[in-house]
């Protein structure tokens, strides 16, 4: 078996003060995939930066206090690569050093961390999103491609920013003109599956639920009553995909139990 867990800290150096470290300690999970951790691996506490029994690979953003993405594995890595540039992807150099990708290669499963701009609408914020989306779906197909020709799986992990269906966010009709659940954000999510040939894993193993949502806004009341936005995906090839058993999303029992406004987004595969 092959435990991924994948999940937004929210700020790893706050959520290891409220539970994650506790979270950690009694995961069963093999790799660990970590987003917007917002901090520089030497500003960490040791028992996030280099926890026992873990090999962890940090790629913070070169801009202080902005994303940053991780990866735990139980097992040393074969190979790590921080950022998709190098592949002749024009505008992917752009996100070499911004904290938003990392990949590792396992004995045959190439695993991926990836925290995906958030966007909103009539800003740079939105204009960067877009130029991440444009440059990250040549690269998706490419590795999925340089990874059969290996004989090896892909899943790529992480807070993708995007509802991509209907029942995928509670208040979808009010979100239709925001980032996150735009028309082209939407139609970019569904070239990923259908054209990068890619699979939505929690989805296919539960095609006909509300969610499982996987973030909450920490405004109102909108964890207790479960208004949340499935943007937290494990997207994998199709083989690895269908070895997949069970897929959950770790939502905390009660408000005050949480560690980040995102909850960890588990997928148990035969491997």
């Amino acid at each position: 078996m092959l435990t991924v867990t994948t999940v937004n800290v929210n700020g790893l150096r706050a959520a290891a003060k409220k539970g994650f470290v506790e979270w950690l300690a009694r995961t069963e999970a093999d790799v660990i995939c970590l987003q917007e951790v917002r901090a520089e691996p030497q500003q960490l506490p040791d028992e996030v930066r280099d926890p026992e029994g873990w090999h962890t690979v940090h790629a913070p953003a070169a801009a202080k206090g902005r994303a940053g993405v991780s990866l735990y594995t139980r097992r040393a890595p074969e190979r790590v690569q921080v950022g998709f540039g190098g592949f002749g992807i024009a505008g992917s150099e752009e996100f070499d050093t911004s904290g938003r990708y990392v990949e590792v290669d396992l004995p045959g499963v190439t695993v991926a961390s990836l925290y995906l701009p958030s966007g909103e609408v009539g800003t740079e914020k939105q204009e960067e999103k877009e130029r991440f989306m444009t440059a990250f779906l040549p690269y998706l197909k490419g590795l999925k491609e340089r990874a059969a020709a290996d004989g090896r799986e892909v899943v790529v992990c992480g807070d993708w920013n995007i509802a991509h269906r209907e029942a995928d966010l509670k208040n979808w009709k009010a979100n239709k003109k925001n980032s996150g659940f735009l028309p082209e954000e939407r139609e970019w999510l569904t070239r990923v599956l259908d054209e990068a040939g890619y699979a939505d894993v929690v989805r296919e193993l539960h095609p006909d639920v509300e969610g499982p949502y996987s973030w909450w806004s920490y405004r109102g009341r909108a964890f207790d009553n479960d208004t949340g936005w499935r943007i937290d995906y494990q997207m994998a090839t199709p083989g690895l995909a269908a070895r997949a058993v069970k897929g959950l999303v770790e939502r905390a029992a009660t408000h005050g139990e949480r560690w980040s406004d995102h909850a960890p987004v588990t997928v148990v595969f035969e491997h």
